[in-house]
């Protein structure tokens, strides 16, 4: 579909991971998501938007509540009276299939949305004064469902992009005039360079869920090289990557490990000739995150914690026993308290008691909790060939849930 636009400098405004219908720590957040799709609608009005692209997980879950429906159905209808072309992806935490129903007729109101791979190379072109842009929608690739279709060298993250952008490419150079400039939709984690361990900079958050298999979750920054722009989903803080390639990250926080994070649409300025300009535009959210720590009675009494009243509240205490009634109280005084820990301050590191059961899960993998067990039960950990299997085991199950999640 050919859209004519009206403005010399293509201008595009990149958003992500919505999560609609997600909690934060028991807070339901759909008012706060309304808000946001609100603000997004003004955004775009005000700062004479052509192209809205969303990178993915617009739900929280494969089969979201209603009221996530209900919401995205009034989204719909919001951006489809905007008037201006919007192309959205699936993300890992989406039902590809769910979210695809109805997509040709969305196409006619303008709403393009790309769960399939077999779609990967059909652009959404649109026009300006310089010519054709060709925006390609790219979904997240599971790797184990995808590879056969896309015809990919191997089961990996890496391997499937690479396949799915040998067709954009294909289609930019076989398909698309001269001198088309392109941009890129995609879900995944993407590092700079080529992708290799020591390479990576980019940063996670503990609200993003675990893509890895094989042991590796990234791909190199390398496989989008001669597009124009690459707006990415998936990782929760708003990052460059390289001068074009970037994440906007999620327009909420959905851990507390997003406290320093500011969270933004990704205003794009796509102009012949150079990089994009890239503007953070920030988003409201209903509190600010803090952490603190210290012991009860000083955090209920001290003045200088009066501002935290106001915010979203994660509280570590550090009495050498965790008082009665510790969440209640602190309630009271700070209404919005929604994580309470307990960290023993007076015994070193090294001499703490042994941590909880929590605690020894927290930032490890399904595959790391695996080889803990080996090793926890014969006094070794597995060998090279038992690794392998656990491996297949992990990335086996999680290839199961997601076809549940399709049926």
């Amino acid at each position: 579909m050919l859209w004519s636009l009206r403005f010399v400098v293509m201008r595009f405004l990149h958003t992500s991971d919505w999560h609609l219908g997600r909690r934060f720590h028991g807070e339901d957040l759909i008012a706060a998501q309304s808000a946001f799709l609100d603000h997004l609608n003004d955004t775009a009005r005000a700062e004479n938007i052509d192209a809205i692209l969303m990178a993915g997980d617009i739900y929280d879950r494969a089969i979201p509540g209603l009221d996530a429906v209900r919401l995205f159905n009034r989204a719909l209808h919001q951006l489809a009276d905007l008037e201006i072309p919007i192309v959205m992806i699936s993300g890992n935490h989406d039902s590809a299939h769910r979210l695809g129903v109805g997509s040709g007729l969305f196409a006619r109101a303008g709403i393009h949305l790309r769960t399939d791979p077999a779609t990967c190379d059909v652009p959404v072109v649109l026009t300006d004064e310089h010519g054709p842009v060709a925006v390609y929608g790219v979904p997240y690739l599971e790797p184990s469902m995808v590879r056969g279709q896309l015809e990919a060298e191997a089961t990996s993250h890496a391997a499937v992009l690479t396949a799915a952008m040998d067709r954009v490419h294909t289609d930019l150079t076989n398909r698309q005039p001269p001198g088309t400039r392109s941009v890129v939709i995609a879900h995944a984690f993407v590092t700079p360079g080529t992708g290799q361990d020591d390479e990576s900079q980019t940063e996670e958050s503990a609200s993003e869920r675990d893509i890895s298999v094989g042991g590796v979750a990234h791909v190199g920054a390398d496989v989008f090289d001669s597009i124009d722009y690459v707006a990415l989903g998936h990782l929760h803080g708003p990052q460059r990557v390289t001068d074009r390639v970037h994440y906007s990250g999620s327009p909420l926080p959905y851990s507390f490990s997003e406290a320093d994070h500011m969270k933004s649409f990704t205003l794009v300025d796509l102009t012949p000739g150079t990089a994009p300009t890239v503007t953070r535009l920030p988003c409201q959210t209903p509190h600010r995150l803090e952490r603190v720590e210290g012991l009860l009675d000083d955090l209920l009494t001290d003045p200088a914690h009066e501002p935290l009243k106001d915010a979203w509240l994660e509280v570590t205490l550090t009495d050498a026993a965790l008082p009665f009634e510790a969440m209640a109280r602190l309630r009271r005084r700070f209404p919005h308290t929604l994580s309470l820990k307990h960290q023993h301050a007076f015994i070193p590191a090294q001499a703490t008691d042994t941590p909880t059961y929590a605690e020894r899960l927290r930032g490890r993998s399904e595959l790391d909790i695996a080889c803990d067990f080996i090793t926890d039960m014969r006094g070794t950990g597995p060998t090279p060939d038992e690794h392998a299997l656990l491996q297949q085991a992990v990335d086996s199950a999680r290839v199961n849930e997601l076809q549940k999640e399709i049926v």
